[in-house]
């Protein structure tokens, strides 16, 4: 392919450089809005020709019409889903890895972005109170994590089935337990898997508990499961199961106990929260997304293993050109997880704990913590608004008395219209509601009053 010339691509880097740094110094960012395929026909138009149209037309193109066609994730009052709000440092950092061309799937191709994303990994393992020897990878999302470690746990089941001689159905387990409240990509897992997922009535307070899980694992036969999973923090309302006796439950039949943390996982490095996390230190395999709660850019997905040797017996592609990586005893990424091709996803995250160190990292969840205490609080101060469940983490489920699911969608589609905030309605036991996810630091006391206000 023919390049840029020297000139060219300097005065395109320079221009590229100028772009990223003048929208990390935007305070608040825009949080901008989705267009039409009509309207960015007419204002993008075609944009890939035979000769191309340059570089700096491209970045003008992408300025003008595509980004602000985006909804900033990183704005303070995104409330909506779970929002992504990395530090500078991070996002600076994504920069450098694109320009650094690492292949982050070997250590022998990759030993540097390796050692330093396996640091990141220790910190994390550290707050889950994982054993020295427990490890892992990166990977894109959660949705690839929990289908990771389910295939770690459906591969181990089975190979202990078979040493112990086992044969008919319970032979080779299929299925997996988890409440209906557990992540969608749990039951997409299974589905890819061809695996049974097994769902399991929550408690009052919508938790998995290890009562309601024996009565489910001894209805089916504890021999058919591979897996349970819990969760640490479900999307809708941020409950954190009863891991304490889950991993007793889990511990008792010898079932592979995988712990959910995309989203709340986070909440580890908080210690006004800690002890809702009570009993993940059973955990055989847990993740967690740093492009949720933990300011990194997206696609980050923590993935660890207690014993990480089971991942790489379930994991490990081999073919004749892969033996000099699978022959050698080093660490490689991609033994740990579905996928071969990989970038060193971990580095921005690692990059940012590296610069302002595990403290700062700590009073940021919490201080994410004190505003969602603050909203819960605001909202139950209100006449015609009514918490729908106290927080456990940093999500607030609410109610607008009066209202329809007309009436939410109306209001949501004003405040983005008007660019003034995202939040969206969401559902529970037929009921619409709405909900805050507060996972930026810089979501502030006022934010909440300006939205809340909104709704008088």
């Amino acid at each position: 392919m023919h390049g840029y010339s020297d000139q060219q691509l300097e005065t395109l880097g320079d221009a590229i450089l100028a772009y990223s740094a003048d929208r990390l110094k935007l305070d608040p960012v825009p949080l901008d809005g989705p267009r039409t395929l009509a309207e960015l026909d007419v204002s993008a138009g075609r944009t890939i020709t035979p000769q191309g149209i340059g570089g700096l037309a491209a970045l003008k193109l992408f300025e003008e019409d595509l980004a602000p066609a985006c909804i900033s994730t990183d704005h303070p009052r995104y409330l909506s889903f779970i929002p992504c709000a990395p530090t500078e440092a991070a996002a600076m950092f994504d920069l450098v890895v694109g320009a650094s061309s690492i292949y982050g799937g070997s250590w022998l191709e990759g030993a540097g972005a390796v050692y330093a994303e396996n640091q990141a990994l220790r910190w994390i393992a550290d707050l889950v109170g994982m054993p020295p020897e427990a490890g892992g990878v990166f990977v894109p999302g959660g949705t690839i994590g929990n289908l990771s470690a389910l295939v770690a746990a459906r591969h181990t089941a089975r190979m202990n089935a078979a040493h112990e001689g086992r044969q008919g159905p319970g032979g080779r387990p299929w299925r997996v337990a988890a409440t209906h409240g557990a992540h969608s990509s749990i039951q997409s897992a299974c589905d890819v898997m061809d695996a049974e997922m097994v769902g399991v009535e929550v408690d009052e307070q919508g938790r998995l508990t290890g009562e309601r899980l024996r009565e489910a694992i001894l209805a089916h036969g504890p021999e058919t499961f591979f897996a349970v999973v819990a969760t640490s923090g479900t999307t809708n309302f941020g409950i954190v199961d009863d891991l304490a006796s889950v991993s007793q439950v889990c511990r008792e039949f010898g079932i592979w106990f995988h712990v959910d943390g995309a989203y709340g996982g986070a909440g580890l490095a908080a210690p006004s929260v800690r002890h809702l996390y009570d009993g993940i230190e059973h955990a055989d395999s847990f993740i967690v997304d740093p492009h949720k709660w933990l300011f990194a850019p997206f696609d980050c997905c923590a993935l660890l293993y207690r014993e990480p040797a089971l991942a790489r017996a379930a994991h490990t592609q081999h073919a004749s050109y892969l033996d000099v990586l699978t022959a050698a005893p080093d660490w490689n990424p991609t033994d740990y997880s579905v996928g071969l091709t990989r970038r060193a996803r971990g580095l921005p995250f690692w990059f940012s704990l590296a610069t302002h160190g595990t403290d700062a990292y700590t009073e940021a969840v919490e201080r994410t913590l004190e505003v969602t205490r603050f909203a819960a609080a605001e909202i139950a101060r209100r006449d015609h608004l009514e918490v729908v469940r106290e927080p456990d983490l940093s999500v607030v489920v609410f109610r607008r008395l009066g209202w329809s699911a007309a009436d939410y969608q109306a209001w949501s589609d004003r405040l983005l219209a008007e660019e003034f905030a995202f939040v969206v309605p969401t559902s529970h036991e037929g009921e619409t509601l709405t909900r805050f996810a507060i996972v930026n630091p810089r979501t502030s006391e006022d934010d909440i009053v300006a939205i809340l206000d909104t709704m008088a």
